[in-house]
This record gives C-alpha cells, structure tokens and sequence, in this order.
C-alpha cells in the first residue's frame, strides 16, 4: 500500500505533556540545517548553555541537554553519580519516584525507598528520620513536581538536608523548570534534569541538566567506569564543553537544538519571575471554574502543582468517553490519571504556550459539555464567570 505524507491536525495540549509548541519554535525547528561541528551551530550551543544557566538559577559549568528526553537526563544523573555498592534514599509520592528506584537498583547500588502518599509532598521531617537512621547515605533523590499527581515538594528543605548530612541531591524538574520557582544554586541541588516539552513549550526529545561542583568531583573520583557510554558526563564534557575545539562525541539533534535555544530565549524574554506569575494566575482561574463545576483537586492547595492539574472525575462521568469526546469534538487533549490513580483523576496541563486564558475557556467549556452529556448536572456559564473573575 502507498502511504502518503502525515499531516496531524491542530490540536490544543492540555494534558501532562507535551505542550503546544509555539510558533516561534516551529519557525526555528525548520531553519537550515548546519554540520553538528559548525563553528557558527558550536556558538549556538555556548549560548544554550548560558540561557539553560538562567533557566535553571546556577553558574554550573556542567549545564548541558543532553540528545534525549528527560528520562534520558534522569539516568545521566543516576548512571554518573551512583556506582555498585552506593546506597540512595528514594522518595517516592508518584509514577516518577518509582523510575528513580528503577535507576537506583540498574546502577547496581542499593534503594532505600521511603513513600508518601499519592497527591501528598515528600514531607522533609520524615526524609531527615531516613537520612539519621542511614548514615552511608550518597544520593538523596525526589521529584520536585510529580507529573503523576500534581505534587510540588518543598526542594529547597530537601537540597538542604542532603548538604547537612554529606550526601548528594538528584532533582527531578522535568515539569518545573519555567513554570514555578527553580534556584539550583540557591538551594544547593547537586544534579538537576527537565524536559524540552513542558513549560518550555519546545518539542520532545531534549533534557537540560546541571550538575553542581560537588557532583563533578564525585562523577571524577568514580571508582567504575559509567555504565552507559552515552550519558558518561566525561566523555560528553569534551562536546559540550566552553567554546574552541569540540571533541566528537555524538550527531547533536541540530534542528531540535534550535528549537529549545528558541524557546529559553523567549523565557529570558518573558522573564522567570513572569512565568512564573502567569502559570500561577492561569492555575487560579483554572482551579476556580473546576471548583464550580464541582471538581476537586486531588492535590492541597499549599502542595499544589500550578501547570499541572490532578483533579478527581465526579461520580456519574466516565474517564475515557469524556477524554474522547474532548479529543473528536474540540482538538483538545487533557490527560489520564497513571498507577493508583488511573481511571480516578484528569491531569490538566497549563504548561508554557498552553498557559493562556483562552485554552481555559475552552476547556471549561468543554468539560462542562461533554459531562453534561453524560447526565452530570453543571453550569459552563457559572465555570466560565468564576475563571474571567481571576483574570480580570
């Protein structure tokens, strides 16, 4: 059979990710293609590093993306700072914590897993109680925003406990480099990845890391060799390094690479303390037309993830035909629930270019009429009133 060019058609992401891509990075996604050892792309790649140092809050020199998606940069930081016999304590509140685990236990050190309920913060008192009982602890690793639930953890008390008991920080900010405050340096965090695809609103498939002073020096004191090749930080270093002659490691992803230099130069643009503010007020207007549609957060307000939004499904509305119907009747995808909470939640992603007053009229609009449909009594105009009060 022949099979013809695919043309996808337009939708609006609303869900854990990707976000809308927004135009300016899809203008830059289809710039000229240059060898990956250009001068003119190596100095692209200087200026990456310096609006990632930005994004992130750090002077790290070791601030890269590595050619990959964040769960990519989730295993350049355990595979280079975990070697066989290391021991890392685990928290564990969603999907995310339970992957760390996973890297933990392929690194061949051993996972001290401490959890906490799903929807819940990783609570810093109970890590402090892990941390005294161990005390040959060498990783101390949490996910800042859990993608699962909705979750924000307060990484600053966690960072601070690792420093105080001699052990090093891993940080999952995949969901919330862009979208809420993230200070690498301030906090102390030691190796630190994201994603292209969330706040940032690029495209999948690229992960910026930083790895602090103190995780160098572990990284070159290793005793084995990093299991993987491809996302050994000493090898990589000799590509990514500071100008001047670059030492061939791999095919950089040139185009895409354009597009995540692109979208950190709109951040700077924007501001950081501005993004962040507008995924806040975008969140508020949002919780308020959910609240009077009836729909609850799974997440506490004071633990709760701005650009992503966990909320439970009321009695009476199926999760997938309301999905679908969002999906066939208005281009708008929002996202199911994962593990414990598959087919109890909706997570609604206000990321980046999505976070924008219209998709929250759209969606509450949506919602109100595919549940509508579903026999579940609501008033979109109520919904629609409550979210134009907190932006207005």
């Amino acid at each position: 059979m022949a099979i013809s060019s695919f043309h996808p058609p337009l939708r609006t992401l609303m869900g854990p990710g990707p976000s809308d891509v927004h135009p300016r990075i899809l203008e830059a996604l289809g710039r000229p293609t240059l060898g990956h050892l250009d001068p003119l792309f190596v100095g692209m790649m200087d200026e990456t590093k310096e609006l990632l140092k930005y994004a992130f809050q750090t002077s790290n020199e070791l601030t890269l993306p590595i050619s990959a998606p964040g769960s990519a940069g989730m295993e350049a930081c355990f595979v280079n700072l975990l070697e066989p016999g290391d021991k890392a304590l685990v928290c564990v509140n969603g999907v995310f914590g339970n992957r760390m685990i996973e890297n933990v236990t392929r690194c061949g050190a051993t996972a001290i897993r401490l959890d906490f309920a799903w929807g819940t913060a990783v609570e810093p008192a109970a890590v402090e109680a892990a941390l005294k009982e161990h005390a040959d602890i060498k990783v101390l690793a949490f996910v800042h925003a859990e993608t699962s639930t909705g979750a924000l953890s307060d990484a600053e008390a966690l960072c601070g406990l690792a420093k105080q008991y001699g052990c090093l920080s891993i940080v999952d900010a995949v969901t919330s480099m862009g979208g809420v405050p993230l200070l690498v340096d301030k906090w102390q965090a030691d190796a630190v990845y994201s994603g292209s695809q969330k706040c940032l609103s690029c495209t999948p498939g690229l992960s910026p890391v930083t790895f602090s002073p103190a995780a160098v020096a572990a990284i070159k004191a290793r005793k084995h060799p990093v299991q993987s090749w491809f996302l050994d930080m000493n090898l990589i270093l000799g590509y990514w390094g500071e100008g001047g002659k670059r030492a061939y490691h791999h095919t950089a992803p040139v185009n895409a690479l354009y597009g995540l230099h692109e979208s950190l130069v709109m951040l700077q643009e924007e501001g950081l303390e501005n993004a962040w503010q507008r995924h806040a007020t975008m969140h508020n207007a949002l919780a308020a037309g959910l609240e009077s549609l009836g729909i609850q957060f799974v997440v506490a307000a004071e633990q709760r993830l701005p650009q992503l939004n966990s909320v439970y499904i009321p009695d009476g509305v199926d999760d997938a035909t309301t999905r679908q119907y969002l999906l066939a009747n208005h281009d708008l995808e929002i996202g199911a629930g994962l593990g414990d909470l598959a087919g109890k939640v909706w997570r609604i992603g206000l990321m980046g270019y999505s976070a924008k007053p219209e998709n929250i009229r759209m969606l509450l609009s949506a919602l109100a009429a595919a549940m509508l449909a579903q026999g579940y009594k609501c008033d979109a105009n109520a919904a629609l009133a409550a979210a134009e009060a907190v932006l207005a």
